[in-house]
């Protein structure tokens, strides 16, 4: 009775103030865009171990007046499952901020299922997630950033659902990105591509569990590996393509994960970067990278690449770095 009054009371609130509607993402009038990446909050409702990330939340938003904000998956690691959820989102959501969500493999485990939860996130205030139906996954969506005269698209960001578990007999571990959305993704961006005059448009993808390729890169003595490593990524057993399909089409500059909560860095590998964000929650699960904290993106209009940063609590920022630029350096 309790989340039927919770999730009444978002649906009233979206009608009456009219923000059911996407806003719409575009370069600021100084030609810039800033994405704040939140992941593994892992928040647990009425616990104070949780409190921390809540002020990391609050300060990072506060200190980055981010033009996007972007959860990572493992949002909310207990229950009650729905009035978490809306405690984390309401910290953006007052804020006046567009956010978008991807799941990760723990936040359908509190009582809710995917599509439930989903259904919760897009009553609230500024809500970017969407999903597709026939998709495998539920937070399968496409963010288009509009250049600063809102006359075309500069920008594709990707959100994709990584899954939780292997479904295959004798695979353990994690699933991986399912063939129909790399397909989906392939078509988007052959679709975006052709109305750009054949020229793809730079894109970011965003998505829980790290592709195979992350510890491939890692273990490569010649990429370039800036950041804290400090664990193995935990990522799917099987390989489904994902990373050779983006490296094919020829847009995804780079990708951004969580899940693995001792690694906060980036590599260079055969053309894209792989990203991790900072882990963002408190002491509510393993965490042997402290402080916690967020990534920072920033997009320049016109400009290649991006500018990336950690921010830390009390206004540190660690491991700043211009894409492509340091890692063309280093690699020289």
């Amino acid at each position: 009775m309790k989340r039927f009054v919770l999730l009444f009371a978002g649906l009233f609130a979206a009608l009456q103030f009219g923000w059911a509607e996407q806003p719409t993402l575009r370069y600021n009038k100084n030609g810039k865009f800033k994405i704040v990446q939140f992941t593994d909050v892992h928040y647990i409702h009425g616990d104070p171990r949780s409190d921390v990330a809540l002020e990391c939340i609050r300060e990072v938003v506060d200190a980055e007046k981010p033009d996007l904000v972007f959860f990572t998956g493992d949002v909310i690691y207990g229950k009650p499952a729905e009035e978490g959820l809306r405690h984390v989102l309401k910290l953006v959501a007052d804020k006046k901020i567009p956010f978008a969500v991807v799941f990760g493999n723990h936040d359908d485990e509190q009582g809710l299922n995917r599509q439930q939860l989903f259904e919760i996130i897009r009553t609230v205030p500024y809500n970017l997630t969407a999903t597709v139906e026939g998709l495998s996954g539920v937070t399968n969506f496409i963010l288009p950033v509009k250049s600063s005269d809102g006359k075309k698209d500069a920008h594709i960001l990707y959100g994709f659902d990584s899954q939780s578990y292997s479904k295959l007999k004798g695979i353990g571990g994690y699933d991986y990105i399912q063939f129909d959305q790399i397909q989906w993704y392939r078509e988007n961006s052959a679709r975006y591509t052709q109305e750009n005059k054949g020229t793809p448009i730079p894109s970011l993808a965003f998505f829980h569990i790290p592709l195979p390729e992350y510890n491939q890169a890692a273990n490569d003595e010649t990429a370039v590996l800036y950041g804290t490593r400090k664990e193995k990524a935990c990522a799917p057993q099987l390989n489904s393509g994902l990373f050779a399909s983006m490296r094919e089409m020829g847009d995804v500059q780079a990708t951004f994960v969580g899940h693995d909560h001792d690694d906060d860095y980036a590599v260079y590998w055969k053309g894209i970067l792989l990203c991790y964000g900072r882990y963002t929650g408190g002491n509510t699960v393993y965490n042997n990278l402290k402080p916690n904290g967020a990534r920072v993106i920033e997009l320049t209009e016109g400009e290649e690449g991006f500018h990336s940063w950690i921010r830390l609590p009390q206004n540190e920022i660690i491991h700043k770095f211009h894409f492509p630029t340091y890692f063309q350096k280093k690699k020289e």
